[in-house]
């Protein structure tokens, strides 16, 4: 067989170098094999880790391994590759050969054609026809027919061999061998045999296991292979195939994050780049700061990792996660599978429903198309990064195809998804034009959670006859209302000397919240009721959606123009009915607002929550004023303020009206017991308990 280098130059061994990581591995048996779930894990795996310098170890030859890169897409893109059972070294980022160390490798090769001649008097020796060889002649052979006379021969011409598989009789130049090759190329690149991993399954990946580097042999690897290991060597053996026990290794020695136990799915990462820079959500509250702040938990700090969307043309390069300070997993999508995601398929065909508008429902599949390449790309994503038997904690209506896609995949997975939107009524459900669809996905998870019991019972309705239905929380998402009232405290209210009152809005714009009704229920207010001319004031703060949503566009128009419309007709000198202020603000800006407000005014059509009333509510609490809260009887919020909140129904213009007109007439004794009595509704846990009530909610089911 052919032997290690000797001398000088296989024993020397580089100063370490810092950070250098080096994975060498065979491909047949090793880093091809295992099943899919392990390969796309590993290949996510070195795609978090660009510091991880990958170098193929095979026998097969150069256009072998380049078709093998140009139709599996698992195959991550090695560094450096050894070809040809060590005969060939390849620089793999233009394919050229480094012909220094092939040619030290090949020294004394008699070539393919004088090997053959040689050794045509042994018929047992079946030539490999259609095999790409260059450097070596390969045979296949039955292990019975080895004999010392073929041996004998390959020795008198001057070649090494090599057998593996039982079936694979490898001639090669004497000094081939993966790990002269391997030995050669760390010599060049200054690698620390302390900083090398080695993979492989065979006997002819031995001579890679004794220079001393860190290694790992395959579940079902050759038993020759492992008889003929040198005994203290530093072999990993996982008992795990090919990719899986790769990424066993890699996580034992430290070099990649290991699996985690819990991962939370969600289309957006809680930060968001720009100007070069990570920057933070503007709100603390919500479900971004929520699960943000599971991670900043002191020691108590959730072990799990957030796999997010990260949008963008990445040609010249991504930001990575790790500057975020966030344990972050990032799915890359180009902005072209975004718009068709998010900007179509989210919120032109599925948004309406939720919102209970089925009558502006738009579906286009190539819309749909997108939503489920997103979807797909996801469920790898997750399961990538998920351990055995890990906790999926998936949100929103964004992700609804992912559950049954994991579920067929990774059957060991415990799979829960939160909805902060409304969820529809049955009927309305079923006009989504995939309906089915989303319905087998949604069957597939093991837990469903809603703010309110109403969207809870929509759900279970909506997969009536589920043979085995998701068990389903009800948990109403809380603030974090000691940074309200910090915030509050720090900021005095302005206070209004000539009697005038503010309403106040602050929502998003989208045609659910009813800005453009709030709008009209003024202009009739003030209408009927002249006295408040020049004593009232409605401060819409309605930061617009993310550029290239074309679902709110006409609410736009149709609100502009009703502003314009209003405002000059009952502006005075010093005085416009409407402060509309269409951006997104500070925060501790917004409490401000909060705080000079007479009335918080919630008008959703449907709202899953709405959190801006809570922070109305805390806000005001914390500094013992006494303002009013009208709030949507559609909104989740109502479930929980309605004892307290005078409650509006935004589709009739009369009561909007009636309402607004009766909370500013409230005297004040009865405002302030008001306020106390919502106050008194406000949660009594905080977010980051409400999310490992969940995580608990779903492991448990």
């Amino acid at each position: 067989m052919a032997g290690l280098l000797t001398g000088e130059q296989a024993a020397r061994e580089p100063a370490p170098v810092d950070g250098v990581r080096v994975l060498v591995t065979d491909l047949d048996g090793t880093l091809l094999g295992g099943d899919r779930g392990d390969r796309r894990r590993l290949r996510e795996a070195l795609d978090r880790h660009p510091e991880i310098t990958l170098v193929f170890a095979t026998g097969r030859g150069l256009s072998s391994v380049e078709e093998i890169l140009a139709r599996d897409p698992l195959v991550p893109r090695p560094r450096w590759i050894i070809a040809d059972v060590g005969a060939s070294v390849i620089d793999a980022t233009d394919m050229s050969r480094l012909d220094v160390l092939q040619n030290q490798l090949r020294s004394g090769w008699p070539g393919q054609e004088g090997v053959r001649t040689a050794l045509a008097r042994f018929p047992e020796l079946v030539h490999q026809d259609g095999v790409a060889q260059d450097g070596r002649c390969s045979f296949y052979l039955d292990p019975e027919l080895l004999s010392p006379e073929i041996a004998a021969a390959v020795d008198e011409l001057g070649c090494g061999w090599t057998y593996s598989a039982g079936r694979y009789f490898d001639v090669l130049p004497s000094s081939a061998s993966k790990g002269n090759a391997l030995s050669l190329l760390a010599g060049k690149l200054q690698w620390p045999m302390a900083s090398i991993l080695v993979a492989g399954d065979s006997l002819n990946d031995l001579s890679m296991f004794q220079l001393g580097a860190h290694g790992v042999i395959m579940g079902n690897a050759e038993p020759a292979l492992r008889e003929r290991l040198p005994p203290r060597s530093p072999v990993h053996r996982p008992g795990r195939q090919g990719a899986g026990a790769i990424l066993s290794a890699l996580e034992h020695l430290g070099w990649v994050e290991p699996a985690f136990p819990t991962v939370i799915g969600y289309h957006r990462p809680p930060v968001h780049w720009a100007d070069g820079s990570w920057q933070q959500p503007v709100s603390p509250n919500g479900i971004l700061p929520t699960l943000q702040g599971l991670f900043h938990a002191g020691g108590d700090g959730l072990d799990a990792i957030w796999a997010a969307a990260l949008v963008g043309d990445f040609s010249g390069g991504r930001p990575g996660p790790h500057s975020t300070g966030l344990p972050l997993a990032f799915l890359p999508v180009t902005p072209a599978h975004w718009r068709g995601y998010f900007h179509r398929a989210c919120k032109e065909t599925l948004w309406p429903a939720l919102m209970s508008r089925p009558g502006l429902i738009r579906h286009t599949p190539s819309s749909w198309a997108d939503y489920e390449w997103v979807n797909a790309a996801f469920a790898d994503h997750i399961s990538a990064h998920a351990a055995r038997g890990a906790t999926v904690w998936l949100h929103d209506y964004n992700l609804w195809l992912v559950p049954g896609i994991l579920r067929a995949a990774r059957p060991d997975l415990r799979l829960g998804l939160f909805h902060h939107t409304p969820f529809p009524a049955p009927e309305v459900f079923a006009r989504i034009p995939t309906a089915e669809q989303l319905r087998t996905s949604l069957a597939c998870l093991d837990w469903a959670g809603f703010h309110t019991a109403g969207f809870a019972d929509h759900f279970r309705q909506a997969l009536t006859g589920v043979p085995r239905p998701p068990r389903v929380g009800v948990h109403p998402l809380p603030i974090d209302r000691p940074t309200v009232e910090t915030l509050a405290r720090a900021r005095p209210p302005r206070r209004r000397a000539d009697g005038s009152a503010l309403v106040l809005s602050v929502e998003r714009l989208d045609y659910a919240k009813a800005p453009l009704q709030k709008v009209q229920a003024l202009s009739a207010l003030l209408s009927q009721r002249p006295d408040l001319r020049g004593r009232l004031r409605f401060r819409l703060v309605c930061p617009p959606p993310e550029p290239g949503i074309r679902a709110y566009d006409t609410t736009r128009t149709r609100l502009e123009r009703a502003v314009t419309e209003l405002n000059r007709t009952w502006r005075t000198a010093d005085w416009e009915p409407v402060d509309y202020i269409p951006a997104a603000l500070p925060f501790a800006v917004v409490v401000d607002h909060y705080l000079a407000a007479d009335v918080f005014w919630v008008t959703s059509l449907a709202d899953g929550m709405n959190l801006t009333a809570k922070e109305f509510i805390a806000a005001q609490a914390a500094v013992g004023l006494s303002g009013m809260l009208i709030l949507s009887r559609h909104a989740g919020a109502a479930s929980q303020f309605a004892p307290a909140a005078f409650l509006t129904d935004p589709h009739s213009r009369r009561d909007l009206v009636d309402t607004l007109d009766r909370a500013l007439n409230t005297p004040p004794g009865r405002r302030r017991e008001h306020l106390t009595q919502l106050a008194g509704l406000l949660d009594d846990h905080t977010p980051a308990q409400w999310a490992r009530r969940i995580i608990a909610a779903i492991r448990d089911a």
